[in-house]
């Protein structure tokens, strides 16, 4: 145990004598060694992590722009909070998109394009997540 507190009390010392010393032809020593044996690591560990993570995301993110924008009348929709209905009215410039959520009584909601989570009928949604599998 002794030797491992002179060691960890040493340890400047003993990167000066791998250094070669500190003389001017000195060719980086161990600090060289541990940036060059750490970079390629971590820079793989990076770039597993944007592609394993960030990319699908983005992917995901953008098709979902991409059907938002694209909501026409009669596409049925489910909001953020679960409701269900059909698209009534849906200005391409605007923001705000006008749901059908009863059909006896015409009730009709207005609701953001950002609150809806998915086009297309709860059980369509089932049967394409049950096909994906």
């Amino acid at each position: 145990m002794t030797e491992f507190f002179l060691a960890i009390n040493n340890w400047p010392l003993l990167l000066a004598q791998e250094a070669g010393g500190g003389g001017a032809g000195a060719g980086g020593g161990v600090l060289d060694g541990l940036f060059g044996s750490m970079m390629l690591p971590l820079l793989l560990t990076m770039v597993l992590m944007y592609f394993l993570l960030m990319r699908p995301e983005q992917k995901k993110r953008k098709d979902m722009e991409r059907l938002l924008a694209n909501i026409k009348k009669n596409d049925h929709v489910v909001t953020v909070g679960g409701i269900c209905g059909t698209v009534v009215a849906a200005s391409p410039d605007s923001k705000v998109v006008t749901v059908r959520i009863d059909d006896s009584n015409g009730t009709k909601v207005r609701v953001l394009r950002s609150a809806i989570s998915q086009v297309g009928s709860p059980e369509e949604a089932a049967a394409e997540a049950k096909a994906a599998e």
